[in-house]
């Protein structure tokens, strides 16, 4: 199959031909037909991973067909439709014991521990646990969408920020995963402040629902500025980028009591944020992680997808073919454009 490889950390990734994966006893293989870019797989293609073993093919947003069933596999059968979470669980330990698939014990990750979807095929263990049945009507490139930057706002939003109507949120950087988290919060009836430093995206945020933007390259105080527009604060405030600044704003900007939930990666440079921990103390703040979402909680956010509270169709940018996926990954840390870039020509 054609898949793209890079053997070294920061090298220019190829295309190649490599072998075809085969299913485990309890796995599947997935013809892909589409696959999402997403920073993390930059991260991981620098070297910020420690999981990835070289050689490499990225790629963790991933939507298609089964291809090959392993003898275990009870649920799933060739030609279905199915996206899977980018935590893969193990659906046996503790953690998945407890509904918490998310933080798997014996996780793997397609992109990440194992080779992933930036090519024509890919395998998935454990395929009763973690695969996710698609509509009939929902196209590939959305449903790869949601692999990791929707679903892991969704669950930030919903289950970890726990958002009710009226409440205010400030949503810190609008790429992939701050835009979704815009078109989540105000479909839960929340209000949005929106900030990057970005107009175009901020447009794109207002589109979304966002009642409010700030360009924090104009704003002297970003964190003033939320409160000013919150009159006091934003109930739950999410650091969409992973960067120093936005998750101290992030957290600064929280009212009394309020949660602040941590979903852009925090690697390199900005692995050892300053956190303001007297306001966390004095003002009893929440501080959560979002690590995506198992795949049973797919099901409550697909229901408002096919009822129309949420379009994750608008969020899909570029569509690009596999041989163009090199470059585009490369300059992924140049946060050009908006929307979410997939692969859906291979």
């Amino acid at each position: 199959m054609k898949a793209v490889l890079f053997e070294a950390f920061g090298q220019t990734p190829t295309i190649e031909n490599v072998p075809d994966p085969a299913a485990s006893a309890d796995g599947v293989v997935i013809k892909v037909e589409a696959t999402g870019l997403c920073r993390s797989d930059w991260h991981g293609w620098i070297g910020h991973d420690p999981s990835i073993r070289l050689p490499h093919v990225p790629g963790h947003e991933l939507a298609g067909t089964v291809a090959a069933i392993g003898k275990s596999v009870s649920r799933w059968k060739i030609g279905d439709r199915v996206t899977v979470p980018f935590v893969a669980a193990c659906g046996s330990c503790f953690e998945c014991s407890s509904g918490n698939h998310q933080v798997c014990e014996h996780q793997f990750q397609p992109g990440f521990s194992a080779w992933g979807s930036f090519a024509e095929y890919v395998a998935i263990d454990h395929a009763d646990t973690n695969l996710i049945r698609l509509p009939d009507d929902m196209d590939f490139a959305t449903a790869a969408s949601l692999g990791c930057r929707f679903v892991t706002s969704f669950r930030a939003v919903v289950d970890q920020g726990r958002v009710q109507p009226g409440e205010w949120v400030a949503v810190h950087g609008c790429g992939g995963v701050g835009l979704s988290a815009i078109m989540i919060a105000n479909a839960m009836g929340a209000n949005v402040v929106a900030i990057d430093l970005n107009d175009e995206k901020l447009a794109v945020a207002k589109q979304l629902g966002a009642a409010a933007t700030i360009n924090a390259g104009d704003t002297p105080n970003v964190v003033k500025a939320v409160k000013q527009i919150t009159e006091g604060g934003a109930h739950m405030s999410m650091d969409a980028l992973g960067h120093s600044t936005t998750c101290f704003n992030s957290v600064s900007n929280l009212r009394r009591r309020g949660r602040h939930v941590q979903v852009g990666l925090m690697l390199g440079d900005h692995a050892k944020a300053a956190i303001p921990m007297s306001k966390v103390i004095a003002f009893e703040l929440e501080i959560r992680g979002s690590h995506g979402m198992q795949a049973f909680r797919y099901k409550p956010m697909l229901d408002m997808i096919l009822a129309g509270k949420l379009s994750p169709d608008l969020l899909v940018g570029k569509r690009i073919a596999l041989d163009e996926a090199p470059a585009a990954l490369m300059a992924m840390d140049r946060f050009e454009g908006t929307g979410i870039s997939v692969i859906t020509s291979f």
